[in-house]
């Protein structure tokens, strides 16, 4: 044991220090919970009785020599790092670099989406996500026995038990946000409503019970529906290109009439088919139409004066088509190895 501590005595004295990185094997090697000291300790036990009391000794201050020498070395390599001369050519003022974030492709597009429409007059209104049975279905003109008031299709929420089911809801679409403009403000009105939306579907690479909208009005006198063909020809041609191909298919909303769905060349297949497009080559954007009169009177807006038509667009939708984006389910899984090919795109 006493020709151990001799030995030990010598490495610790003669161990050199020039570095942090040697400081730091100083300290494990000599100082640390599984140093060689540390080791000593535990053999004082071996040490026979008569004997122990002087080794512990000994050890003690072999100990306290090599904290020393550690501490000693410690503070003059701080005081030499704080007393180093600075680089003048460096502005140390200047803040940190930082590396560009990541934006999600839903707010990239809604934002190109806000300013495109903003290039023509149009502002943006926003409105509740939870909302009561008048401004999501009745004022929009659904009948009672409408298909979208059923449970397969609406998220109702109930305030307390026994309360109507139809009270209150996750809004089915940015509608509402316009029954709200079209309420509290007199034509003309040229507004913009994106926003989230919900509807109880099952989630798959096509569909998803939370998505994102963006939806349009125009009331004022004598508007028709060419002004609305060349409203969606102008988005489509800003978004997309000049060379996409547009066409409007008749169809059916309550709260528009006469009433189409806007369709474009898939931008995935170039519409030679495939399963974003379920093979026809089209991809549906949204609806659109004149608004019906009878949601301009439920509004509060005389529909002998007034027109206007209406429009509604899905974000992940014109998103996918922009980005090649082929599974919807990939803007809400949070996956970073999707989310990083968007790094440094500012909109």
């Amino acid at each position: 044991m006493q020709e151990t501590i001799t030995q030990l005595r010598a490495a610790i004295e003669a161990h050199d220090l020039s570095t942090p990185e040697q400081l730091e094997q100083f300290r494990l090697a000599f100082t640390g919970r599984k140093g060689q000291l540390a080791d000593l300790f535990d053999q004082l036990k071996t040490v026979p009785q008569e004997q122990r009391r002087a080794v512990g000794q000994e050890l003690n201050q072999l100990k306290q020599l090599a904290l020393d020498r550690f501490t000693q070395r410690q503070q003059e390599l701080e005081a030499t790092r704080e007393n180093a001369p600075q680089n003048p050519e460096f502005d140390y003022t200047l803040p940190a670099p930082q590396a560009l974030g990541t934006r999600h492709p839903l707010s990239l597009v809604r934002e190109e989406m806000v300013r495109i429409f903003a290039r023509i007059g149009f502002n943006v209104a926003e409105g509740p996500e939870i909302e009561d049975d008048w401004h999501n279905f009745t004022a929009l003109n659904f009948p009672e026995n409408h298909p979208a008031r059923d449970m397969q299709d609406t998220f109702f929420v109930r305030r307390n038990p026994g309360e109507p089911k139809e009270d209150f809801l996750l809004r089915t679409h940015t509608s509402t946000v316009q029954v709200r403009v079209m309420e509290s403000q007199a034509p003309p009105i040229r507004s913009i409503m994106p926003g989230r939306v919900y509807r109880n579907e099952a989630i798959s690479a096509r569909a998803h019970m939370m998505f994102h909208q963006v939806e349009g009005i125009f009331i004022d006198e004598g508007v028709s529906f060419a002004d609305l063909k060349q409203t969606v020809y102008y988005f489509v041609q800003e978004m997309f290109g000049a060379d996409i191909n547009i066409r409007f298919r008749p169809s059916f909303f309550p709260f528009t009439e006469p009433s189409a769905e806007i369709d474009i060349t898939c931008l995935i297949c170039k519409g030679t088919g495939c399963n974003i497009c379920k093979g026809s080559g089209w991809v549906e954007i949204g609806g659109c139409g004149m608004v019906d009169p009878a949601v301009l009177q439920h509004s509060g807006i005389d529909p002998e004066v007034y027109s206007g038509y209406a429009w509604g667009m899905g974000i992940e939708r014109i998103t996918m088509l922009k980005y090649q984006i082929k599974d919807l389910r990939l803007f809400t899984e949070n996956d970073l190895r999707f989310l990083r090919q968007f790094e440094g795109i500012i909109s």
